[in-house]
C-alpha cells in the first residue's frame, strides 16, 4: 500500500543531518511511497493534511491540519515534555518511538557512575585537579551491596545486567514488565517502592517520563532511602524534584548522587549541585555513542515498510502514558 509520508526536519528538536538522505532511501525500499521533506513547521503547514503518517514533533497547530494522519513517528524514545499533547492522546492516531536504541550507551555511562562513587573517583578527580594528594575514602564493596533500578525495561535490564555481573543484587521496579530480566533478583511493581527503596545502596532511575513518575523522587522518597545510598538518574529530569534532591544532599539523607538528566537543563551556573563534591554531573549524555542514527533509521524503516503493508508496528506507544 503506497502512503504520503511527511519526515519534519527540525534540527533543534534533535534530529540529526543524516535524515536528509531518508527520502531517497525510503522510495527505493517502498515501491509508490510519497515522502514529502519539510525543514519547518511553516513548510508542514502546506503538506500534512494529505499525509498519512509523519515522522518529527507534530505540534498542536500541525496536528489540527492532519485530517488523514494515522501514524506518528517520534524521533526520540522520550520525548520532551508536551509532545504528547491533548489532542493527540485523544485521537486513534498511532505512536511510535525510539526506545532500545540507547540500551547499551545508557546503561554503561549508568555503571560508570556506579563504578566511580563506589570507589571515590569523583572525589579523587578533585583532589586531583586541587594538587592533593590525600587518601581517604569508605568504599563500597559491590558484591554485598543492594541496587535498586526504578524501570526495568530495555536500558533498565541491561543495567540490572550489568550490576549483577559485578556481584551486586538487584531489586527491580516496573509497571509493565511481566518477568524479572536477566540479573533482577526480585521484581515488584510501582505500588511497592515505598517500601523497596530502604533496600538499596544505589538507587537507579531508567524509568520514562510519564505521568506517575513526573516528581516522584521528592524528598518523602528520599527520606525513605539508606543515608549511605547514592541516587542515579539518567532517565529524565522530571521524574526528580531537584531542591528536594539538593535538600537530601545538604541534611545527609543519602550519601551522594550521579545525574545526567535535570528537571532544569541546561543546569544553571551557581547552582548548589556544582559544587557538592559527593555529586558527579554530566550534561545530558549518557545516550550519546556510536552507531544511534543507523539505530533510529532501522527502527523508522522498518515501520515503514510495517505501515504500507497493513502489519503491526514496532514500539507503540500508551500515548495517555507518555511511553
Amino acid at each position: 500500500m503506497a502512503f504520503r509520508l511527511l519526515i519534519l526536519h527540525d534540527v533543534e528538536f534533535g534530529i540529526q543531518e543524516s535524515v536528509v538522505t531518508w527520502p531517497d532511501l525510503l522510495r527505493r525500499r517502498i515501491p509508490g511511497i510519497e515522502v514529502h521533506f519539510c525543514t519547518s513547521s511553516a513548510e508542514a503547514l502546506e503538506v500534512i493534511g494529505e499525509c498519512d503518517a509523519a515522522f518529527g514533533n507534530i505540534e498542536p497547530e500541525l496536528f489540527a491540519r492532519a485530517g488523514k494522519l494515522r501514524w506518528i513517528a517520534s524521533p526520540h524514545s522520550g520525548p520532551p515534555a508536551g509532545y504528547y499533547h491533548i489532542a493527540l492522546v485523544a485521537s486513534d492516531v498511532v505512536v511510535t518511538n525510539t526506545r532500545t536504541i540507547h540500551n547499551d550507551h545508557i546503561s554503561i555511562h549508568t555503571m560508570a557512575m556506579v563504578l566511580a562513587l563506589a570507589k571515590g573517583l569523583h572525589t579523587y578527580l578533585r583532589r586531583q585537579v586541587d594538587g592533593r594528594w590525600r587518601i581517604g575514602y569508605d568504599v563500597v564493596h559491590l558484591p554485598e551491596s543492594t541496587a535498586v533500578i526504578v524501570g526495568v525495561g530495555g536500558i533498565g535490564g541491561e543495567t540490572a545486567r550489568l550490576c549483577s555481573e559485578l556481584g551486586m543484587t538487584v531489586l527491580g521496579v516496573d509497571p509493565r514488565v511481566a518477568e524479572p530480566p536477566k540479573g533482577v533478583t526480585e521484581l515488584h511493581r510501582p505500588d511497592a517502592i515505598d517500601q523497596v527503596l530502604p533496600k538499596g545502596d544505589f538507587v537507579i532511575v531508567t524509568a520514562p517520563e510519564t505521568p506517575e513518575t513526573l516528581g516522584l523522587f521528592n524528598i518523602d522518597k528520599f527520606r525513605l532511602m539508606k543515608k549511605g545510598a547514592f541516587f542515579i538518574n539518567v532517565s529524565r529530569g522530571g521524574t526528580a524534584v531537584l531542591a528536594d534532591l539538593v535538600q537530601a544532599l545538604q541534611e545527609g539523607e543519602i550519601r551522594g548522587a550521579g545525574l545526567d538528566v535535570f528537571d532544569t537543563e541546561p543546569l544553571p551556573a551557581g547552582h548548589p549541585l556544582w559544587d557538592m563534591e559527593n555529586v558527579i554531573i554530566t550534561p545530558h549524555v549518557a545516550g550519546i555513542g556510536p552507531y544511534l542514527e543507523e539505530r533510529r533509521a532501522e527502527v523508522f524503516f522498518d515501520n515503514c515498510v510495517r505501515f504500507s503493508q497493513g502489519l503491526p508496528l514496532r514500539n507503540v506507544v500508551d500515548k495517555a502514558n507518555w511511553f
